[in-house]
């Protein structure tokens, strides 16, 4: 199988997907993991970055639309992992707000995986393209993670649209301060589609109840 996985990485080159039956363990693994997790409120939701603006060096810009921690030790080896997706026959905004509003669903296909610290979760942006901004504890773990995460992606995404950058060494509150600080060995990545370049923070925040599709306007 042809890598599928585009990568800007200093763990190595991109890497295939894993191979499905070692996915979907993966992913059955993660979701009792994330089942055990909630059971013991080991999962929180802040809203301290919610509507923060990211701009990447692409030219677009993601807005966070949510927030998901997992509830443990600082890590020891902190890497930031960003993977980005297309989906198809998802158009206009009605379209977009019901997928932001379902995707709560798809934390139990992540928050188990090891390693894992936090995830920022960005609105599609000019060009439709979702982005996650996730900090792990392990970079080797992070690509184990997306490895297993692209055969979920690709029953909803265009396939060449997913893609996902490492970037071991740092940790993703380095990264929302100070941006450029960013190794730019790792800027060759095409487009930048990955690689923040400004943070902007909410002047407010985010009116989340915005994102459900079954709200009654007053």
């Amino acid at each position: 199988m042809e890598d599928a996985l585009g990568a800007a990485s200093g763990t190595g080159s991109e890497r295939s997907p894993l191979p499905l039956r070692h996915a979907t363990r993966a992913l059955v693994r993660c979701a009792l993991q994330t089942m055990r997790l909630l059971a013991r409120r080991g999962i929180q939701q802040p809203r301290e970055h919610l509507g923060a603006r990211i701009s990447f060096a692409d030219g677009t810009v993601g807005i966070v639309y949510r927030e998901t921690v997992i509830v443990r030790a600082p890590p020891d080896s902190p890497a930031v992992l960003v993977v980005g997706f297309r989906l198809h026959c998802v158009r206009g905004e009605s379209a977009h707000r019901l997928f932001r509003f379902e995707s709560q669903l798809n934390t139990i296909l992540f928050a188990g995986f090891p390693g894992l610290i936090s995830k920022l979760w960005l609105r599609h942006d000019e060009h439709n393209y979702y982005r996650g901004f996730y900090e792990w504890d392990g970079a080797d773990l992070a690509v184990d993670y997306v490895r297993a995460l692209w055969w979920a992606l690709a029953l909803v995404s265009d396939r060449q649209s997913i893609h996902y950058a490492v970037l071991p060494g740092v940790n993703r509150n380095a990264v929302l301060a100070d941006p450029i600080s960013i190794d730019t060995d790792l800027s060759a990545s095409p487009g930048g589609w990955w690689r923040p370049v400004a943070i902007t923070s909410a002047s407010g925040m985010l009116d989340v109840q915005a994102d459900n599709p079954f709200r009654r306007e007053s």
